[in-house]
Parts: structure tokens; C-alpha cells; sequence
């Protein structure tokens, strides 16, 4: 199989996971650059992934021939400039979440990509998962009826206890609306198509938190952003769902470890659908019909499990060797960013907020037989 070339930028934390899958794991993409500001830690990870080259500069990657698509794995107060750097270098761009921080520059971003022609995709790119194309096909096939509603709970300790460098995530772009509403809103929105108005309330529970992680021990952080969120959604589809996403909580009986404990569970006319964490590919799902008295285990029917990180890039790839559209869109970026900057902005009027943009969802991945193990083609 022909492979696509793939630059990275940025060599942190998350890149590991990344350049593994797309270096060894995906078939459609090879890695052939990597950068980051610190140059060691850039040459670091080409000597461990065995790539290529290392750029000195986000603009030396956008020039070079063997790059086709860009990884955008910055901080989130880099994924404008280095986006946009990569579009106006004529490179597909693929950013971790969220696309951007503010409406007015992730629709810059979503303009310049269709003036370009190319593709523009934001993680998460865990709804590609077993868990959630599996749960996408039962809600679409009617096993819950019409939904109604749900609930959605992210519940845990932050992660000064495990990050390696965890202070950006209480600074703006981070904390539980920034770092981890974007899967949740996501899924709900694959799940139950767009969001049309949100309310929300908010508030930093600690002020300063205490490094536990190895590298930056006994290191004091300031929080920045709030770390409990509690949010109603309301879809077009006139379902609504009550989102609560905390780092402040160490133990809760709602956690159950077979769903990586956070989950969803959506209400429908028909039946009730327990959907695994939307932070990870996998999981189990719970199925209970009304009127049945007890609950089913339902298998995932994707091949997309275990940590596939990276495999929205590999849909990427997959779709310009054969020419079809993408499976992560840049409507459905700016929508999940549309939705988080309206949250945002509730908690901190007080007022719900109207969520204008909308977009379709691309129907599930259900494939069996599939040579590349992902079913991507």
C-alpha cells in the first residue's frame, strides 16, 4: 500500500502514542518529519520512531515535498499559527483538540482550508472507535426509540498525578471544559447530531494544586480555569443531556473500570444505551429494553479498539489514496468548538447560550474483514 507522508509538530507528551501508530501500526501513513522547540527532544523522538527528518521550523516542514500531512500536536495556544502556517504551506492538517480557542479563529481556519482545498481535522478522533460506531449504529437502528435524554459524567483527580508537565492544563485551553469536553461533545453531537443551546456552571475548586508526577515534583501550580463543570445540552433532535466533568474527584460510584469509568447513557421511547468513555476507543456498552429486567453486554462491532490514537489521521490519509471525503470534517471541529466556547460563555454570564453552527454526522464504521484491521478502506 502506497503511504502518505506525515510531519509532526510538536514532541511532547502526547507524541509518543502518536508517532507509534502512524509510524507502525497504520498502513496508509509513514512519518517523515518531526519538530519541536526543543530540538533535542524533536531529535529524540525521530531516533526512537525512526524518522527521517528533523525540522528546524514549522515553515521548513511546510516546504517540504515529502509532507503531506501535517500533526499538529502544539499546546493549545499554538493550534491557530501553526494550523494556519501548515494550510497556507498547502499541507492537509490534522490538530489535536480543541481547533482553536475563539469562533472567529477557528472559522479562519475552517475558510482557508476550503479556499485551499484541503483538509482540515481536529481530535478527538475516538468516535472512529468500536465504542461509540458501535452505540451510533444501535441509536441510528432505533434499538432506544427516540432518544430523550442522558447523562454524561467525567469524573476524576487531575492530572498533576501523572502528566510530566501538567501546568498548561490549568491555563487557558485547559482544565475539564478545554482538555476533555471536546470528546464528550463529540460523541454526543455523533450521537445525537448537533447541539442547538447549552447552559453551564462553573468554578475552581483549588486554587493552587501540588505536582506528584516524577519529573516536576513538589512544583506548585496556579489554576487558571475552572475544574467542575455542570452542563445541560439541548440537540436539535430535542434530546438533552446533563454533563458534569470534574478533576477534583478521587472515587465515585458511578466509575466502572470496563468503561475506563466516565461514560454516557442515553435515554430513549424504546430503551436505555450505556456508552463507554468517549475518551477512549473501546469499552464495554450496556443495553437494557424497557420492560426487560436486566441489562445486556453488548460486543463492539468496529476494529478500531485498544489505543488508536492517530487513527483520524490515518482516515486522512486513507481518503486522499482513494479519493473520498474525510470521516472528520471541519464543520464538525468548529461545531465541537462552537459548543465549547458557548459553555464557556454561559458559566460565565450566567445566560444560556444559542449554538448557531451544525454539521452531519458521517455514518458508522462498521466493517468486518477489513485487511487493514482499522476499516478505513
Amino acid at each position: 500500500m502506497e503511504r502518505i507522508g506525515v510531519g509532526v509538530v510538536g514532541c511532547g507528551n502526547i507524541s509518543d502514542i502518536y508517532l507509534s501508530n502512524l509510524q507502525d501500526r497504520f498502513p496508509q501513513t509513514e512519518v517523515v518529519a518531526v519538530m519541536d522547540l526543543d530540538r533535542s527532544r524533536a531529535q529524540q523522538r525521530a531516533e526512537e520512531f525512526n524518522v527521517r527528518a528533523v525540522c528546524p521550523s514549522v515553515e521548513e516542514m511546510v516546504t517540504s515535498g515529502e509532507v503531506s500531512i501535517v500533526v499538529n500536536l502544539t499546546t493549545p495556544q499554538q493550534h491557530v499559527s501553526v494550523t494556519r502556517a501548515a494550510l497556507e504551506g498547502g499541507k492537509h492538517v490534522y490538530v489535536e483538540k480543541p481547533l482553536a480557542l475563539s469562533r472567529e479563529a477557528g472559522r479562519e481556519l475552517v475558510t482557508l482550508a476550503k479556499q485551499k482545498g484541503l483538509m482540515l481535522a481536529c481530535a478527538p478522533d475516538t468516535f472512529l472507535g468500536s465504542g461509540l460506531q458501535t452505540a451510533q449504529k444501535l441509536v441510528i437502528d432505533g434499538w432506544i426509540g427516540r432518544p430523550l435524554g442522558g447523562i454524561a459524567h467525567l469524573l476524576r483527580s487531575g492530572p498533576e498525578s501523572w502528566h510530566p508537565d501538567p501546568a498548561f492544563l490549568y491555563q487557558l485551553g485547559g482544565g475539564p471544559l478545554w482538555d476533555s469536553g471536546p470528546y464528550f461533545i463529540t460523541a454526543l453531537a455523533y450521537l445525537l447530531g448537533p447541539v442547538e443551546r447549552v447552559m453551564c456552571s462553573a468554578k475552581v475548586t483549588f486554587a493552587v494544586r501540588t505536582v506528584t508526577s516524577q519529573v516536576r515534583f513538589g512544583e506548585v501550580i496556579t489554576v487558571e480555569v475552572p475544574t467542575l463543570f455542570g452542563a445541560l445540552l439541548d440537540f436539535a433532535s430535542g434530546a438533552m443531556i446533563s454533563l458534569v466533568m470534574s478533576v477534583d474527584v478521587y472515587s465515585s460510584r458511578l466509575q466502572d473500570p470496563r468503561q475506563h469509568d466516565h461514560a454516557i447513557e442515553l435515554y430513549g421511547t424504546e430503551g436505555t444505551l450505556s456508552v463507554p468513555s468517549p475518551c477512549y476507543f473501546d469499552g464495554q456498552l450496556y443495553y437494557r429494553q424497557n420492560g426487560r429486567p436486566s441489562w445486556a453486554e453488548l460486543p463492539g462491532l468496529c476494529a478500531v479498539q485498544g489505543n488508536s490514537r492517530g487513527v483520524g489521521v490515518a482516515d486522512m490519509a486513507s481518503a486522499l489514496l482513494n479519493d473520498r471525503p474525510p470521516r472528520l470534517t471541519p464543520e464538525m471541529a468548529y461545531h465541537t468548538l462552537d459548543v465549547l466556547v458557548s459553555l464557556d460563555e454561559s458559566w460565565q454570564t450566567g445566560r444560556a447560550v444559542d449554538v448557531t453552527s451544525t454539521y452531519n454526522p458521517s455514518e458508522p464504521m462498521i466493517v468486518t474483514g477489513d485487511p487493514t484491521g482499522l476499516g478505513l478502506l
